[in-house]
């Protein structure tokens, strides 16, 4: 690996603490849903951890890696804990900042989605299981959050951005591009695919079609 701009820091370690921002940002973002939600601290903190950790759980159960990468480092839960408390003391103060979690939320679903289409590959899985898996990775928690809280999945209609979409070409650009590159130059490349279509759709450069029936 090659060494990150400031010294003794290498770009791997670098994108690890991206990694728990992104974990910090989906756990606030479930427990400033069950704060929304009127969930006791109990609650706050589950839905908080389910949905920062969720994602990874359903990829390492995909790919074999068991147990999960969260119970093997536990730095990650201890991440999702410190998120889903602070949505519980500052909910009001921190729903005002929903742009800036938004960006931690993105990249946490870059890194999300490229590392379990890794997994996958590394697992030996053909291109569509890897781009469901790293998919999942990506998406699985929210998905279980919002079923959790009794909502529609939001990834699911969520169409002026593009949020599982992105997942997947994401993970579909780790398998295009692992045979041609070492595994982590694959993964930060999938990694900015899910942030660059994350960036045009949110400005309405890229959307998806909706089919409207007669009547609608």
């Amino acid at each position: 690996m090659h060494d990150f701009v400031v010294p003794g820091v290498t770009l791997e370690a670098g994108l690890h603490w991206l990694d728990l921002l992104g974990v910090l940002a989906f756990s606030m973002s479930g427990a400033l849903l069950a704060v929304r939600k009127r969930f006791d601290l109990f609650g706050v903190l589950v839905l908080g951890c389910v949905t920062a950790v969720g994602g990874g759980a359903i990829r390492d159960t995909l790919t074999g890696q068991t147990p999960p990468l969260f119970l093997r480092d536990e730095t990650y839960l201890w991440v999702a804990l410190l998120g889903a408390l602070l949505a519980f003391a500052f909910g009001e103060r921190l729903a005002r900042f929903e742009r800036t979690l938004s960006v931690f939320d993105t990249v946490g679903l870059g890194l999300f989605a490229a590392s379990g289409a890794l997994g996958a590959v590394n697992f030996g899985l053909g291109p569509l299981g890897v781009v469901f898996a790293g998919m999942l990775s990506g998406v699985g928690g929210g998905i279980i959050r919002d079923l959790i809280a009794n909502e529609v999945p939001e990834v699911m209609y969520r169409r002026e951005q593009l949020y599982a979409t992105a997942a997947a070409a994401g993970a579909a650009a780790v398998y295009l591009l692992h045979p041609h590159l070492t595994p982590f130059q694959a993964q930060l490349g999938g990694s900015v695919v899910v942030i660059a279509l994350r960036w045009l759709s949110r400005r309405g450069w890229v959307r998806l079609p909706v089919r409207r029936l007669p009547g609608e």
